[in-house]
């Protein structure tokens, strides 16, 4: 008789890759699989627990109190945890996953490099496809930076009717009139790509004009704001995608998800209806009661941008 496993995916609104490979290999085993339960905490023969985010830990801290046998992995958490290579080398096909792993980048604020290391292929768009579904969505970190393998993925989208998601981003400094003619020839949601400092600017402006010559007149851009740059920094980014019929997204670090000023520029850029159709001033000056109380938040700090 098999097993009782216990996973709980404490922060993941997509399916959580890693416990989908653990479910699968468990299954093969002939267990039971019984998620998001923590009520079993305790009554079950294995628990695994993911964690993605930083902010989650305590919640996976709470759990490890509970039952110090539990298994736990995730960014989150640590960055050595690494699945046993049998599980690891499981390829539910969920629509949703990798096909690879690492980055040639090198970003102080990411973790990638460190957990995963140097870019590598893993696997191609059938590995994640169930057959079925008319979207895919892949999370690798930074697939062009092996074009040829990006090339294919989108070959075999092309083939098979599949619409494709580049759910992290792809790399604008990687975008060359080839790549930028396959990204047009596929489908696919709004691309993402990453306007991360001031000093992108100019391969910002080279990748919108490769992207538009092909008839991709807009994506959305992650902003990154609160790591190394100023607040007038990251107005002036926002401002300068605003201009160029772009939309943004803020993604804010650290501590800077708990200012005002961030506060604000997140609700007024992530709503992409208010981005395009208003300016930040005309944000904090809508006649609104929560205008009005941020703008006043923001004011009171008194080294802010209003």
């Amino acid at each position: 008789m098999g097993m009782k496993i216990l996973l709980l995916s404490i922060d993941s609104k997509l399916p959580n890759l890693a416990l989908k490979k653990i479910e699968m290999w468990h299954r093969l085993q002939g267990d039971e699989i019984i998620w998001d339960m923590p009520i079993m905490i305790n009554i079950v023969d294995k628990v695994y627990a993911s964690c993605v985010f930083t902010w989650n830990r305590q919640k996976a801290e709470n759990y490890k109190g509970l039952n110090p046998s539990l298994i736990i992995g995730g960014s989150g958490w640590d960055l050595e945890t690494n699945l046993p290579e049998d599980i690891e080398a499981m390829k539910p096909k969920i629509n949703y996953g990798f096909t690879t792993r690492g980055c040639i980048r090198n970003c102080q604020y990411c973790v990638v490099p460190r957990k995963e290391g140097n870019i590598k292929i893993v696997g191609d768009l059938l590995d994640l496809w169930d057959g079925k579904s008319k979207t895919v969505i892949v999370i690798d970190n930074n697939i062009l930076a092996v074009p040829d393998h990006f090339k294919m993925i989108c070959q075999q989208a092309r083939e098979n009717g599949i619409k494709l998601d580049f759910n992290q981003g792809l790399d604008h400094r990687l975008i060359t009139p080839e790549i930028a003619k396959t990204m047009a020839n596929v489908s696919h949601a709004e691309y993402h790509l990453a306007f991360d400092h001031p000093s992108y600017k100019t391969s910002v402006e080279k990748a919108i004009n490769l992207l538009r010559e092909v008839g991709i007149n807009r994506c959305t851009w992650y902003i990154l704001v609160g790591f190394n740059t100023t607040k007038e920094e990251d107005l002036s980014r926002l401002n300068y995608l605003r201009d160029n019929n772009q939309r943004a997204y803020v993604a804010r670090f650290g501590d800077s998800r708990n200012q005002p000023f961030y506060i604000g520029l997140a609700r007024w850029a992530n709503q992409q209806n208010i981005y395009m159709t208003m300016t930040w001033q005309e944000f904090l000056d809508y006649p609104r009661p929560d205008h009005r109380r941020l703008k006043k938040q923001i004011e009171e700090r008194g080294n802010e941008i209003v």
